[in-house]
């Protein structure tokens, strides 16, 4: 793979990870629950709204990605830390996003459903992309995938296992917090677990072949991911 292709396929997931990023925005905004990897830093930032809902999700996936190494130790690749940068980058666009959000007037159920829907389709179209860049893996997928390879365990039981532990970690720190109070944390979180990863497939489907003759088709060998934020 030529350096021209591994650049323009960086620049593809950098894109995707402002989409991504932006969905989330979207889903917080629609004060309903975020995805499941996103949980425990949406209710963190409930709790300390001084701090932003990105740089939460840059200390998630710092504590992710610490995680790794943990795992790993000396089987984590170098070039994972790229994921310190990324970590970083997903924040900032996140926090760009809720500022972009504001501007919405959320005044009602059906507008906050509407904002969790729209959110899931960006957060999907965006994670469609990251999977068609096909160069490096975000902080939550990498754990992920660090635990299965130790474990020997399929990347997609563990994902499962993963996401669920996202979830009821955010509503164990919610109780602590609030009062014995679920907050941030709603029917929002199960609908995008449930769509995200058709929303996934449908735009990967169709995207991929046109984006890869875009990019330089696929001299990169295809990951075996099975993805849903």
């Amino acid at each position: 793979m030529s350096k021209a292709e591994i650049l323009k396929r960086y620049i593809l997931f950098v894109i995707s990870l402002f989409f991504a990023a932006l969905g989330v925005a979207f889903t917080k905004g629609g004060e309903l629950g975020v995805s499941p990897i996103s949980s425990v830093a949406n209710v963190m930032s409930c709790k300390f709204s001084s701090v932003s809902m990105g740089t939460w999700l840059i200390i998630w996936n710092c504590l992710l990605i610490i995680g790794q190494i943990l795992i790993l130790r000396s089987k984590f690749q170098p070039v994972q830390l790229l994921q310190i940068p990324l970590s970083f980058l997903f924040g900032w666009f996140t926090d760009f996003g809720m500022w972009l959000v504001s501007f919405i007037p959320v005044n009602s159920y059906p507008v906050c459903l509407a904002m969790v829907l729209l959110g899931i389709v960006i957060l999907g179209f965006g994670i469609s992309l990251s999977v068609i860049a096909n160069v490096i893996m975000n902080s939550g997928e990498a754990f992920v995938k660090a635990i299965s390879d130790i474990s020997n365990r399929e990347f997609g039981n563990v994902k499962i296992v993963f996401d669920v532990l996202c979830v009821v970690v955010s509503l164990i720190v919610s109780l602590l917090f609030f009062d014995f109070t679920i907050v941030g944390t709603r029917e929002g979180t199960i609908l995008s677990a449930l769509l995200t990863g058709l929303v996934v497939k449908f735009f990967g489907s169709r995207l991929k072949k046109p984006i890869n003759t875009i990019l330089g088709e696929n001299q990169l060998a295809p990951m075996k991911r099975n993805i849903i934020k």
